[in-house]
């Protein structure tokens, strides 16, 4: 389930956009400082404030503050022309919302500076080409889920293993293919699906390093 409705989409695809142009062009900061400041959980989750209440400088100067304990100092260029970091920003921000996957996820198979080197091509372009070169780098850098691993190690197939767990099929393929983050998932559902295929509980969860 997506954290918000598309209707907020678009400003909070400007924000992240503009706050990237901001900390990348002026600011001089990375995007792990947006992640780790928690604001990035905020975005996920939908929260007003972040999504539509703050503007893009707003947002990376809370995340600088938070991560170094110092306001930063650089002042926004006036610009006349979209950056590739605001790009990617922006496509960025899109996909997250239509993946629901956390942008730490996206940000281990697609780094930021692989997204800024797709401006060239894919700028112009519709928003779902970016969306199927994203899922083509996904499918092939990422390897099969830990959740997949155990399922054939048992010698079932996703249907069997929802009937006998009594976990949705729809839940399942989206955890394997990572459309929904299993680290996430209710405690149940995965106690649901280790005691059926008969593993632990850990043995399901993907190592977020």
């Amino acid at each position: 389930m997506r954290a918000y409705k598309e209707t907020y989409l678009n400003r909070a695809a400007k924000n992240l956009g503009s706050m990237l142009d901001y900390a990348v062009n002026d600011g001089g900061i990375f995007l792990h400082m947006f992640i780790t400041s928690g604001l990035a959980g905020q975005f996920e989750r939908g929260n007003p404030k972040v999504i539509a209440g703050m503007s893009g400088v707003e947002i990376a100067a809370e995340a600088i503050e938070t991560a170094t304990g110092e306001k930063p100092t650089a002042v926004p260029s006036e610009r006349d022309f979209r950056t590739p970091e605001y790009w990617a920003g922006w496509a960025l921000c899109h996909y997250q919302w239509y993946t629901a996957m956390g942008f730490s996820a996206i940000l281990r198979f697609l780094p930021f500076d692989d997204i800024t080197k797709m401006y060239p091509t894919l700028h112009e372009a519709d928003i779902t080409k970016f969306y199927a070169a994203a899922e083509e780098i996904r499918v092939r850098e990422l390897p099969h889920t830990n959740l997949k691993r155990v399922r054939e190690a048992a010698g079932l197939s996703q249907s069997q293993l929802a009937e006998g767990s009594g976990v949705s099929l729809r839940s399942i393929q989206m955890y394997e293919q990572r459309n929904k983050d299993v680290n996430k998932a209710q405690a149940i559902t995965l106690a649901k699906i280790a005691r059926f295929v008969g593993c632990d509980v850990e043995d399901l969860l993907e190592n977020e390093n």
